[in-house]
């Protein structure tokens, strides 16, 4: 077994919360999250995310086949197309260049949506490898509380 940093333990159980799912992380989901965040930019590839959303999700699919739609509230993501995985490879190659602040990519890969289910925390998750790519920890502010301040900075 794994010993987990507290910091990745809250980090998971927030980003559950936020979905609603009020219990603790699972060994598979700290185990994948941990996975992911340790990726070398280089190894920010579609499978990669697509393992971290089969932790999360294991029933989510890559909207890469037509049909594949999702609604989000009253948001339409693109609809389900081979390019849904065209973008999501530009947006990870955005975020291994860091072209882009964790909170412009955060908004992209939430507005892309790219997986029928697990977009929000894979999404925090992808936020979180940007964070951790900067100062090679993991922020002890919860995730609310810094996008909060990335959101008010980017408004500006």
């Amino acid at each position: 077994m794994t010993d987990f940093s507290p910091d990745l333990i809250r980090f998971v159980t927030e980003s559950n919360a936020i979905e609603g799912i009020r219990r603790d992380p699972t060994q598979e989901e700290l185990e994948a999250t941990l996975r992911f965040v340790n990726r070398k930019p280089e190894e920010l590839t579609v499978p990669g995310l697509e393992l971290l959303v089969h932790a999360y999700q294991p029933d989510a699919r890559l909207r890469n086949k037509r049909g594949l739609d999702v609604q989000v509230g009253k948001y339409f993501p693109p609809y389900g197309s081979p390019h849904i995985e065209s973008r999501l490879r530009c947006l990870l190659q955005d975020a291994a260049m860091a072209w882009k602040s964790s909170w412009e990519l955060h908004c992209d890969y939430e507005n892309l949506h790219p997986f029928t289910d697990g977009n929000g925390r894979s999404g925090r998750a992808l936020w979180l490898w940007t964070m951790y790519q900067k100062s090679n920890t993991i922020p002890y502010l919860s995730f609310l509380h810094l996008f909060y301040y990335q959101t008010l900075e980017n408004s500006r």
